[in-house]
């Protein structure tokens, strides 16, 4: 593959090669407006540019047999935005949603989306409503966007219905806050942009992760890059605090389903 983005991994010395997918991938979809400014156009091509590279990557983890896929399409944070482009990313969400949905299903993708809904107006939550009950038979690849999302609003969240909820065990409660009862926990989480931080996302069920950085601003990350990212992924060895020799624990975070 050529291609001027390298990957960051953060290691040295010998790696092992293991043949494991993993079950879970998230990435955080970072760099569209710098990457519309470095060609002097608007923030908004850039978050056009972007949602293509969704459905590309998006394709690409059906082919290799992921089975939850989740991108951080915008965060709690991000409504500090300009209102114009806000308002710009809600419409964009809304089209991708009415565009993508008769595709999903038919490829046996399940579309759901993650974090709040009531800030989010009500045609665009009628749109999710309606890619969701689409496409709620999918069992090919289980695809996350997490719209309106903070992972630290979400632990928040889970301590608050076991304040009010005492039936509740904590995982069940985690669970619900998480959005994690038909997943699991993360096994790799990638980002590109140059950045190298979690940026209040999916911290509880990262917790084990594998992560990978990458120089490419997203709308320039392609199935090329998907798959460089997964082939270092390979390339680790997961201790899940265990010794090296020792036989793995069960691979999964506290307090996340596992399958």
């Amino acid at each position: 593959m050529q291609s001027t983005c390298s990957l960051s991994n953060g290691t040295s010395g010998a790696v092992t090669i293991t043949s494991a997918v993993p079950r879970h991938v998230a990435i955080i979809m970072d760099g569209n407006g710098r990457w519309a400014a470095a060609r002097g156009q608007a923030r908004t091509r850039g978050h056009l540019q972007g949602a293509r590279a969704v459905r590309e990557v998006v394709a690409a983890a059906a082919r290799s047999e992921i089975r939850i896929l989740t991108l951080y399409a915008f965060s709690a944070d991000n409504w500090k935005r300009p209102e114009s482009e806000v308002a710009y990313l809600m419409r964009l969400f809304r089209r991708y949603l009415a565009e993508e949905v008769d595709a999903c299903a038919h490829d046996g993708v399940r579309l759901e989306i993650i974090g709040r809904r009531d800030r989010l107006g009500e045609s665009l939550c009628e749109a999710i409503e309606a890619a969701e009950t689409a496409t709620r038979g999918g069992e090919r690849l289980h695809l996350r966007l997490a719209i309106d999302y903070s992972g630290r609003a979400a632990i928040l969240r889970a301590a608050r219905f076991l304040r009010t909820d005492t039936e509740a065990g904590f995982d069940e409660a985690l669970a619900r806050a998480c959005h994690m009862r038909d997943t699991v926990a993360v096994d790799l989480l990638i980002r590109p942009g140059g950045e190298k931080r979690l940026s209040d996302f999916l911290l509880w069920e990262s917790a084990y992760a594998e992560l990978v950085f990458s120089d490419c601003l997203w709308p320039d990350f392609t199935a090329g890059h998907f798959a460089e990212a997964l082939r270092e992924f390979r390339t680790r060895r997961r201790r899940y605090g265990a010794l090296a020799d020792a036989p793995h624990p069960a691979r999964h975070a506290p307090g996340v389903a596992h399958g």
